[in-house]
């Protein structure tokens, strides 16, 4: 048998804001992570979750002051 627990957060406005924000930093990454996969995959190359992770890190990230 299978339980589950539902909980409630209590966060005040700035704990709101903040979480927003780190929704959509994830919400912007996965969308660059699909389109670089599809740009890369259409091109015959077969991209893996390691490599677009490197390039993300060392090539994208650094050009967007604000993901740090």
């Amino acid at each position: 048998m299978l339980l589950g627990f539902k909980t409630k957060l209590k966060l005040n406005n700035r704990q709101k804001t903040i979480m927003a924000k780190h929704a959509g930093y994830s919400r912007w990454v996965f969308n660059w992570g699909l389109k670089a996969w599809s740009v890369t995959y259409k091109e015959g190359l077969k991209p893996t979750a390691n490599k677009l992770k490197k390039f993300y890190t060392n090539y994208v990230k650094p050009h967007y002051i604000w993901q740090s």
